[in-house]
């Protein structure tokens, strides 16, 4: 064996399913051999769960059932016993009415596989923004080795000679088709051209954001992050994988090894150096509340104030993620971080940060700056608090209209989505470029989910004008591949009863991005008289997960998990009868 083993193959999980001589491991052997298996395939070796979310309507992870077998090749090399166990797929554009709704479904659904299951170790396969978080964080839940493979971004986009960047270049193109200025057949011609391969979206959105919070958390394998889903270096780093994953088993490195505190500020630290998705901060919130950690977004913030900009990717910058891979991909971003990362946490490739990144270098200096020559001074996402948002709210500042981050404006303010998308398009609405957007009832119980309604589109009459960027305000997320003077995420949401709820039409808000605040300029006696009159709405499932879910959900500022799957609270495990 090629590793120091801190294991006996007696001391393996799948031992008590299969090593046994009893009738019950009879039955478990019998099954195996139901397959075609042998003896000889299982005996003595960790048994590794492949849990793969591909599945036929999700094209992000189209490839992973090819690559499932290269992640088996590896694991077969290395002396393990691949069995692959399907999971929620949650693709991000069909799963209505938002995948949000279902990522603490994913993460129970990855916990209860591999705690149910003869499974050793565990490799995870995701990447659409959902299945990142949500595998994670049932593995922290299960405990056993586990490494994260990326499924990564697709290529880049093209219409008559224009570069397309999915998601961004779909909300830039809409925007000139409602303005009259797009015909038909041009936008045609960007839908069948916006999307070229399987893979995640290739702008810095939430897929990309979080593969990359995975690979600097330590969970997946050096570089991993960074490879376009099409290139032959995808399915050679499965298979590292599914050998590396082998060892980790006989070391018995598990995810409680891994994800300390520190290693947490460094996937934050990596994540603002992106440009990376709003969304980041809930998943990272709730995978660090799984690891036992109390992170809250006050850190993001004040990390967000010592971390610049200096990866020039759209929607913050101009580059696709293709062109990041080129660079030198995400080892080559944090080679140029190493004064600002913790350098001695270790990861699922057996050695340190530090380690990983030595000799990593940057080919292609206007994709990725130093910092001494960021994009953007400071990081990602900014943390606003006020009477408005008094558990926080986000912003991204970095992809907004530089005036709106210091700017007093009347509110138009929106019950719900629907009432918003039927306005916006009204030529006699009254409203100007200097008016603050406000969307209610888009949190994790009101939305039901928090969609991602956030980034609020501007309406039509003045798109016409040329308007292009104006401030809005919900209790809802974005797209990572949105951008926009957008403010999300305000805690604790109107649904509950949060301050957002009493905002009126023509209210004053006042958002000072460096001053880290946002009021509402109406007086405590009138918001005393609103909330006396306020009434809660009931919830939106009477039953079902939707019950399960408005019942236990957490805020955005705790992560949007439920509130009995946080801690590491210890879960015994099933009894072999």
């Amino acid at each position: 064996m090629s590793v120091q083993t801190a294991k006996s193959p007696e001391q393996l999980r799948s031992y008590r399913w299969l090593g046994r001589n009893d009738l019950r491991s009879f039955g478990h052997r019998s099954r195996l051999r139901q397959f075609g298996y042998d003896r000889a395939d299982w005996a003595g070796k960790p048994v590794i769960g492949i849990i793969n979310t591909w599945s036929e309507i999700n094209a992000c992870h189209g490839h992973l059932r090819e690559r499932a077998e290269d992640v088996k090749r590896g694991v077969y090399q290395a002396g393990g016993f691949p069995i692959e166990l399907p999971a929620m797929s949650l693709a991000e554009p069909f799963v209505k009415p938002s995948t949000m709704l279902y990522r603490n479904f994913l993460a129970m659904e990855c916990e209860e596989l591999l705690r149910s299951h003869p499974i050793d170790g565990a490799v995870l396969m995701g990447g659409c923004d959902k299945t990142t978080p949500g595998l994670i964080m049932g593995a922290i839940s299960m405990g056993i080795p586990a490494i994260y493979v990326p499924a990564g971004p697709m290529l880049r986009g093209n219409w008559r000679g224009h570069t397309l960047g999915s998601g961004s270049d779909a909300w830039k193109y809409w925007d000139e088709k409602r303005a009259g200025r797009l015909g038909d057949e041009e936008w045609n011609e960007i839908e069948g051209g916006i999307s070229r391969s399987f893979g995640t979206c290739m702008v810095m959105g939430t897929a990309a954001t979080m593969m990359a919070v995975a690979e600097a958390l330590g969970l997946a394998l050096p570089g991993a992050s960074s490879i376009p889903a099409p290139d032959a270096n995808h399915p050679r780093m499965c298979a590292a994988a599914g050998r590396r994953i082998v060892d980790m088993v006989w070391e018995d490195m598990t995810p409680a090894k891994i994800l300390t505190p520190a290693a947490f500020d460094n996937a934050i630290r990596v994540h603002m150096a992106l440009g990376g998705s709003t969304n980041a901060i809930i998943h990272v919130i709730a995978m660090a509340r799984r690891a036992g950690i109390a992170l809250d977004m006050q850190r993001f913030d004040a990390i967000s104030r010592q971390v610049p900009v200096i990866a020039n990717i759209t929607p913050s910058g101009k580059y696709l993620m293709e062109d990041f891979f080129y660079a030198g991909g995400l080892r080559a971003l944090m080679g140029q971080m190493t004064g600002l990362l913790d350098l001695s946490c270790r990861t699922v490739s057996g050695r340190t940060v530090g380690e990983n990144l030595a000799n990593a270098q940057v080919h292609l200096p206007d994709v990725i700056h130093s910092l001494k020559e960021p994009l953007y001074p400071e990081g990602a996402t900014a943390v606003l608090t006020g009477n408005l948002a008094p558990r926080g709210c986000v912003m991204k500042p970095a992809a907004a209209e530089k005036r709106f981050l210091k700017h007093r404006g009347k509110a138009l303010a929106f019950e719900n989505y629907d009432e918003m998308a039927r306005a916006v398009d009204r030529d006699d609405l009254d409203v100007t470029p200097d008016h603050v957007l406000v969307l209610k009832n888009g949190g994790p119980k009101g939305g039901p989910g928090m969609p991602e309604w956030g980034q609020l589109p501007i309406p039509k009459k003045l798109l016409k004008a040329g308007v292009r960027d104006m401030l809005r305000i919900s209790d809802a997320r974005m797209s990572g591949t949105s951008y926009g003077a957008c403010i999300l995420h305000v805690a604790p949401e109107s649904f509950a009863g949060g301050p957002l709820a009493l905002v009126q039409t023509g209210d004053e808000i006042e958002v000072d991005v460096a001053a880290r605040s946002i009021r509402l300029h109406v007086g405590d006696e009138e918001l005393s008289r609103r909330r006396a009159i306020w009434k809660s709405p009931p919830p939106r499932y009477p039953r079902g997960y939707g019950a399960m879910f408005s019942q236990h959900i957490g805020q955005a500022d705790e992560g949007c998990d439920f509130d009995f799957l946080q801690g590491r609270a210890p879960i015994p495990e099933p009894e072999i009868y």
